[in-house]
């Protein structure tokens, strides 16, 4: 599969202004979304609100959104995307709303990709059991009184 860029760029949110007001007004919202229409679990971008404070409470800052990156890796790994993950880190600690209305257009793109149509020939099918040759039943003799013969 040849390697493609991401459809619109990051900071290309007028190419579409209802991701943008979406991730404007509810970025939690449309960062559940996209983690849904990715097949992930909805509640997965959550651990990015939740676990910079458990983190830095046990001791361990944490900057590296974990569902931002996670979901952003897949995505661009699924489509065959260019990119490496040194950038996904950058884009997902720095520009993280930008990043989920990339992600979100991006997938708005590739479920709007035209249907194949794929024909289907019918045929029929012979519920009648194969036909099943019978062998001849033994034939038995009497040689002398008292023994039977069996011929095959």
């Amino acid at each position: 599969m040849a390697m493609t860029p991401w459809n619109t760029g990051l900071f290309d949110c007028c190419d579409d202004m209802s991701s943008c007001c979406y991730g404007f007004w509810c970025c939690p919202c449309l960062a559940c979304t996209v983690a849904g229409k990715f097949g992930e679990n909805r509640c997965l971008p959550l651990c990015d609100i939740l676990s910079p404070a458990v983190t830095a409470a046990c001791g361990l800052p944490l900057c590296v959104p974990p569902a931002a990156l996670s979901v952003r890796v897949g995505i661009r790994h699924t489509y065959g995307i260019k990119g490496s993950l040194c950038k996904d880190i950058g884009v997902s600690c720095f520009c993280m709303w930008c990043s989920w209305c990339q992600m979100h257009r991006e997938l708005k793109h590739h479920n709007q990709a035209p249907a194949t149509v794929i024909n289907v020939q019918t045929t029929s099918i012979n519920l009648q059991p194969n036909p099943v040759m019978m062998a001849p039943a033994p034939v038995a003799y009497v040689s002398q009184p008292g023994v039977f013969m069996v011929a095959r």
